[in-house]
């Protein structure tokens, strides 16, 4: 976790994103890169070279100034951070800076109740959570002190499914958090105990796995199962596999899990299935 990436539209949400960002930043060494997308009217250029017209000057000029007094911010002070300003569409910045600056991780902030779901349905930001080739830690909260002690992660436990637990793995290490793995089960798929111990014994074996729990939970849905157990254990984290272009709805049974991203009262990072 040496260089994390923080996109911003210099929102209050934005800055819940930054603020994690930046405890993460001072616990592990790591840079940050915080990155602004002009999203401009086509009437001013959004289509095309936007550094040619005056109208775009002043968003630009807007940009550093609210980059210069963001940096300003005590929490950032002892803390290598690099500014950016994107001219395409926010994805495609993140996507280019990702690749160039050979990021490990985004922390991107959620607007409001519903933010979850506007991030996992229908924008650009929704692109970013479901494509990432890296792990992507979304906040919905002011987190005065970001501290991770149990970490659900919530998978199938199918085959496909190592790498990314292997992901997220590394991430509990890292931030010194005990892993809990969930199975949940519902009745349209109902395993006994013993099948879906079998199940998730046999998943972990030879993984290398250390510092974790394996938990079969029963509910009428896996989004209920999950926020229900994360509840119960009073854990600061939900993980979850994302499947490319289907992203999460794959593991959800062809729902996006509206449940769960807009009442899950806690970050949610993802990690992308290889």
């Amino acid at each position: 976790m040496k260089r994390i990436l923080v996109p911003t539209d210099f929102s209050p949400q934005a800055e819940n994103a930054l603020k994690v960002a930046a405890q993460l930043a001072s616990k592990h060494g790591s840079e940050i890169y915080l990155l602004h997308s002009l999203e401009m009217p086509l009437s001013i250029g959004g289509s095309g070279d936007t550094s040619k017209l005056p109208e775009s000057l002043f968003f630009i000029k807007l940009a550093e100034k609210n980059f210069s007094e963001l940096l300003e911010k005590p929490y950032l002070q002892e803390i290598n951070v690099y500014e950016a300003i994107g001219h395409n569409e926010i994805y495609n910045d993140i996507s280019a800076t990702v690749e160039k600056s050979k990021i490990d991780m985004i922390v991107m902030g959620s607007h409001g109740a519903s933010g979850f779901k506007e991030m996992f349905i229908g924008s650009n930001t929704e692109k970013v959570v479901r494509t990432s080739k890296i792990p992507v830690l979304v906040i919905k909260n002011n987190h005065p002190v970001f501290e991770i002690n149990d970490f659900v992660f919530a998978t199938d436990f199918s085959e496909e499914c190592r790498w990314s637990f292997n992901e997220a793995h590394k991430f509990a290490k890292t931030v010194g958090a005990k892993m809990h793995l969930l199975f949940v089960n519902t009745p349209g798929d109902f395993k006994t105990t013993a099948q879906a111990n079998a199940i998730m014994t046999n998943f972990v074996k030879g993984m290398g796995a250390e510092n974790y729990t394996l938990n079969v939970y029963n509910d009428n849905s896996i989004e209920k199962g999950i926020l229900q157990f994360t509840k119960d254990i009073k854990a600061q984290l939900i993980g979850m596999s994302t499947h490319g272009r289907k992203g999460i709805s794959h593991f959800f049974n062809g729902s996006i899990s509206e449940d769960l991203v807009n009442h899950a009262n806690m970050p949610v990072i993802t990690f992308k299935i290889q």
